[in-house]
């Protein structure tokens, strides 16, 4: 079942987006030529509003793989996915009342420089927060590669022209303008985001018969089963799963995660960061309700014909495109809508990394390195990293194209990275009498366990009847050699399989992150209870005392 290309329509308003982009970025720069100083370039000079910081924070997380991967998701495993919304309350609230006033008011750039007051004692430690954060490089590179990759396979979307475009313009715009160009590109790409969105909704609901045959449609194909309070850590999404293991994979990514932290501590005060993170709530509700609700319309248009089983794309990531280019076949550019939303949700997440990866580097090398460097050229330098870090995200997904299964790989592996690294802050901001050496050891054994079970579990997927993919049906469909109803199971399980395969390596991807953290928590306390608990007023449990009442922290727990 073939479908049309890419026109010169759809690459107009493609190419639309990045123009935009581009141009926010002279904007900024030309705006703060006279304001040439790191601080003003790396956090907007601590004077950014909480409105376009709220939009920055929505974009910069609700990534392509949320955009193509969350309608293919509800479209396979139904309508579950919803109860995120209660993952992202509680992210929220523990950010904003917990890790926040900590970060703040600690008057310090990077969250890793935060760490050796609260935790380590000596700089060397810290490598392994930053061998930690460099794999955000990866993961930058995987986030650009994989929905070129589904959008080329689908809509004959040039792959390449696509990633070098994307590290071009987010390099240009980051390294012109700083995090305002950041913040206000960002801001910009959630509306082409919810846009993109929207226009998809309206389409498809009026080719699928109107919102009560969807509402019918998805009752009938058993996708409105929302509630399942099964307590087995083994299935893939129950309630418990979906709210408890998100909210610890989610608060890694919210709660300890640079890219959030810097955005929020270049607010005008600590008020309006708070702020910021509650409108940043209301954005991931709305992203949220439209990737669902475009997979329940996707599903009862191809209710009787699924595109996947039938053979028509070769994966379920290029659902959502193949969908597109499909009720759009008549209407030229509108599938250039489309992709702008895929993209705006990549490059908002790429400049977020970029922007977050110089910063780091800056405040935790550079700065440590050189101290007396002028403004003047720690603005250069700072540039200059953001061009580095740029060209190496963008090579990066050279590499992820040789990897497989790079959406859902890219996931867990964020969440096995950031689980260790919430238990470890978790430690050092409520308990104060965690050693550095219970820290370290800790923060090993979160990594050990979290990519112990990851990593078994790709080598060892789970059983179908853990997953649970709902009924997909071809009758409809003109294919050949083939029944008339398929269903989507997982690959026969090979013969030989290891004791820990059906249970250990068949947990739930989204306890990975809670894994991690509790590991990282609950070794960290037994060792500095072996070893001594840090009780003393010496460096670094006096800053740390100190640190916490600065922060308020003692009213918050």
């Amino acid at each position: 079942m073939g479908l049309r290309e890419f026109v010169v329509w759809d690459y107009v308003v493609f190419a639309l987006l990045f123009l935009v982009c581009a141009s926010i970025g002279v904007f900024f720069a030309i705006k703060g030529r006279k304001k040439k100083t790191s601080k003003e370039f790396l956090v907007g000079g601590k004077q950014m509003s909480y409105g376009p910081i709220a939009f920055s924070l929505t974009s910069s997380f609700m990534s392509a793989v949320t955009v193509l991967g969350t309608p293919s998701e509800v479209y396979r495993y139904g309508a579950a996915f919803v109860l995120f919304f209660l993952s992202y309350t509680i992210v929220i609230i523990f950010t904003a009342e917990l890790f926040l006033p900590v970060f703040y008011q600690s008057g310090i750039t990077s969250t890793y420089e935060v760490s050796k007051y609260i935790i380590i004692t000596d700089n060397s430690h810290t490598l392994v927060f930053h061998e930690l954060f460099l794999l955000q490089i990866l993961y930058t590179g995987i986030v650009v590669y994989a929905p070129s990759l589904a959008l080329n396979q689908v809509t004959g979307f040039d792959l390449w022209g696509s990633v070098v475009a994307t590290g071009i313009v987010c390099t240009f715009y980051c390294t012109l303008g700083g995090l305002k160009a950041v913040v206000w590109t960002d801001a910009f790409q959630m509306v082409v985001m919810v846009a993109g969105f929207v226009t998809v909704l309206i389409r498809g609901t009026i080719l699928s018969g109107g919102s009560t045959k969807v509402w019918e449609d998805a009752y009938e194909g058993s996708r409105l089963s929302i509630f399942d309070f099964d307590v087995d850590p083994l299935r893939r999404h129950t309630f418990w799963t979906i709210v408890v293991g998100g909210a610890f994979t989610w608060l890694g990514l919210y709660g300890v995660n640079q890219s959030t932290i810097q955005r929020c501590i270049s607010c005008k005060s600590e008020k309006h960061a708070k702020i910021a993170l509650y409108l940043n709530l209301l954005g991931l509700w709305i992203v949220l309700v439209c990737a669902v609700f475009c997979g329940l319309v996707m599903y009862s248009h191809y209710k009787n014909c699924d595109p996947w089983t039938a053979g028509f794309i070769s994966a379920p990531d290029q659902l959502m495109p193949y969908f597109v280019m499909d009720i759009f076949s008549s209407m030229p550019g509108v599938p250039g809508l489309f992709v702008a939303c895929a993209f705006s949700g990549t490059l908002s997440t790429v400049a977020a990394s970029i922007n977050a990866l110089a910063t780091v580097t800056f405040e935790d090398l550079v700065k440590q390195c050189l101290p007396n460097l002028s403004e003047k050229k720690s603005t250069w330098i700072s540039k200059g990293l953001c061009i580095l870090y740029g060209a190496l995200c963008t090579s990066m997904a050279a590499a992820a194209s040789l990897m497989g299964g790079i959406v859902q790989a890219a996931l867990s592996i964020h969440g096995m990275c950031g689980g260790p690294m919430l238990g470890l802050f978790t430690l050092g901001i409520i308990f104060p009498c965690v050693n550095w050496k219970g820290a370290i050891v800790g923060l090993l054994t979160g990594i050990t366990l979290a990519f112990w079970a990851g990593i078994g579990s790709f080598i060892y997927p789970a059983p179908a009847t853990k997953t649970l993919p709902l009924e997909l049906s071809t009758l409809n469909c003109t294919v050949a050699n083939t029944t008339s109803l398929l269903t989507t199971v997982a690959p026969t399980a090979a013969a030989s399989r290891p004791l820990l395969a059906d249970t250990w390596y068949s947990l739930s991807y989204l306890y990975f992150s809670a894994i991690g953290c509790l590991g990282c928590a609950i070794a960290g306390l037994l060792i500095s209870f072996l070893t001594g608990w840090c009780f003393t007023k010496t460096k670094p449990c006096y800053k740390r005392t100190q640190l916490r009442n600065t922060s308020h922290v003692q009213r918050h727990l």
